[in-house]
């Protein structure tokens, strides 16, 4: 999404709620609005749309001439050549040189976004023992590192730990700042408020007002395991409708359909962690219940648990049942959307093998067959950074619109 006009900080960085761009959109993700812009749309909505197509197309395909965004785009060649110049102007768009050609024939002037414009600050909170974030280029590769260690805190303790790894990260930052993204465990709500994270003590916090108001910079909070299906979406292999399922502190999951993303009427959509399993009881859940996912499956746990086995056998067994209760909990999401795609991220060594291979066992046990039988399920190959590079992907979409 876009955010309204304006000028940078002394710093160099995009004034919070101020930037340089078009209009901006409420707070949030909507889930009616795919990331990726590409078609035309009405006259009354057409000048910010066929902007974002045209930085689209750019930051997907890499230097083209204007001729070619407009085939790509099907818009008017005069209406790109408005458009770049436009873009040109505000810095987002740079001529590259020009192409190449074996003929005869004046060759065309290349364009492409400018890369190094911006930077980004992403942060990773779903880890239970740290909290981890970094400085991101516009094409989500980490330029800076930086990390808090948990230790347990909770409440106003865990929300001055994010404060202080920002602005660690802040610091690092070598260009001016598009913004500030943030993957947070538990309900987020489209203000960035955490409304209810179990495993951090949060209730209604006010993360991204306060991030905001402490650095002077755009801020998005989002779910962490949105912010990993986001990451999947731009920087994975997802290549259609598609669930992400987030394994760290708790268990989140985040629903990509249509290239939009999914969020909920009470925006839980993807609360899967605290979905009791069963009915045989089970552990106690940090959300009061008795053996919801996250008993089974979140990161702690199953350490726990495996740290207590005697045998590899018994080691099995543990990440057999586990990779059960998930199937069962899939199952009926699997059979209600006719998803043909599941991807794990969160630690390889718990998820991959026998885990993964008791998940998909169990829901294609649970599923029709001729529907589900070819049913993926496929570990990411994003590895530790998907949160922190789907928060990039939450501020480029805000900010940029595009992804």
């Amino acid at each position: 999404m876009t955010a309204d006009s304006g000028s940078t900080s002394e710093t160099g960085s995009v004034a919070a709620g101020h930037s340089i761009f078009a209009p901006a959109r409420p707070n949030g993700f909507s889930p009616s609005r795919s990331l990726r812009p590409s078609t035309k749309v009405l006259p009354e909505q057409a000048r910010g749309h066929n902007r974002s197509l045209v930085l689209q197309t750019l930051y997907g395909a890499g230097e083209q001439s204007r001729a070619d965004v407009a085939r790509t785009t099907g818009l008017t060649r005069v209406t790109v050549s408005e458009l770049v110049a436009q873009l040109m102007a505000e810095g987002l768009i740079v001529e590259k040189g020009l192409r190449e050609v074996g003929g005869p024939g004046k060759p065309a002037t290349l364009i492409d976004i400018d890369r190094g414009r911006f930077q980004i600050v992403g942060l990773d909170l779903s880890e239970y023992s740290k909290f981890r974030g970094a400085v991101l280029d516009l094409d989500g590769q980490i330029l800076a590192r930086a990390e808090v260690p948990l230790a347990e805190s909770t409440g106003a303790e865990a929300a001055a730990k994010v404060i202080a790894l920002t602005a660690e990260l802040v610091a690092q930052a070598t260009a001016p700042l598009l913004g500030i993204g943030v993957g947070s465990p538990g309900v987020v709500d489209p203000g960035g408020v955490v409304l209810r994270a179990p495993n951090l003590g949060w209730v209604d916090e006010p993360l991204q007002a306060s991030i905001a108001a402490r650095f002077g910079l755009p801020v998005v909070v989002i779910n962490d395991a949105n912010a990993a299906a986001l990451a999947e979406h731009s920087f994975g292999d997802a290549r259609g409708d598609m669930m992400l399922v987030k394994v760290g502190h708790g268990v989140g999951a985040g629903l990509l359909l249509g290239g939009s993303p999914v969020l909920g009427s009470h925006f839980a959509a993807g609360e899967i962690g605290h979905v009791v399993v069963g009915t045989d009881g089970g552990a106690e859940c940090s959300c009061g219940k008795r053996g919801c996912l996250e008993t089974w499956l979140a990161t702690p746990r199953l350490d726990a648990a495996l740290a207590d086995s005697t045998s590899a056998q018994e080691r099995d067994g543990i990440l057999r049942e586990a990779g059960v209760r998930l199937g069962i909990t899939l199952a009926p999401v699997v059979g209600a959307l006719n998803l043909s795609e599941i991807v794990l991220s969160g630690p390889i060594e718990l998820l991959d093998g026998v885990l993964a291979a008791a998940t998909i066992e169990t829901l294609r046990a649970r599923t029709l067959p001729e529907f589900h039988g070819d049913l993926v399920l496929r570990m990411t190959a994003l590895g530790d950074d998907i949160v922190m590079r789907g928060a990039g992907v939450a501020v480029l979409s805000r900010q940029l619109g595009f992804s």
